[in-house]
């Protein structure tokens, strides 16, 4: 049983489809957290990248990474989907294995130094067993923004 399901994500991020990457957590600890991205053939990023060959994009695989670690930031944040975690820097990314639909990543981030507005996390995704990325995000809590009607 998921700690949060996509419905609980989305009372914490303000990402919306098809920009929303995570589909649920399954872990939460105060410096950890575990969450699941289901990849499916219905992502649009797989009409380009490419047609005859499917494959998740790198960058995709690091936002996946990002808005896990951003559950984790948002989500003792009161009105958090008003207050967007920017990424602001990426280091050490490796990508060992195409992802490809039909996969399901998990992708844990670990707090390596937090501040009340920033935090580095440090993460991989695996599929199955198998490692296919790994990377060090920094990232910080927006100013509010207000709701567009």
């Amino acid at each position: 049983m998921p700690i949060l399901d996509v419905n609980g994500i989305r009372e914490i991020l303000p990402h919306r489809y098809p920009m929303l990457l995570v589909d649920r957590i399954e872990e939460l600890e105060p410096d950890r957290i575990v969450g699941i991205k289901n990849v499916t053939i219905n992502e649009p990023f797989f009409i380009g990248h490419f047609p005859a060959y499917p494959v998740m994009p790198g960058v995709m695989i690091v936002e996946s990474m990002a808005q896990v670690a951003g559950v984790l930031i948002l989500k003792d944040i009161p009105d958090s989907k008003n207050r967007p975690v920017l990424l602001t820097s990426i280091k050490e990314a490796k990508f060992r294995k195409p992802v490809v639909p039909g996969d399901t990543l998990r992708i844990e981030m670990k707090v390596l130094r937090r501040r009340s507005n920033a935090a580095l996390m440090a993460g991989q995704a695996k599929v199955g067993d198998t490692l296919v990325a790994e990377a060090e995000v920094m990232c910080v809590l927006g100013d509010p923004v207000t709701p567009q009607a």
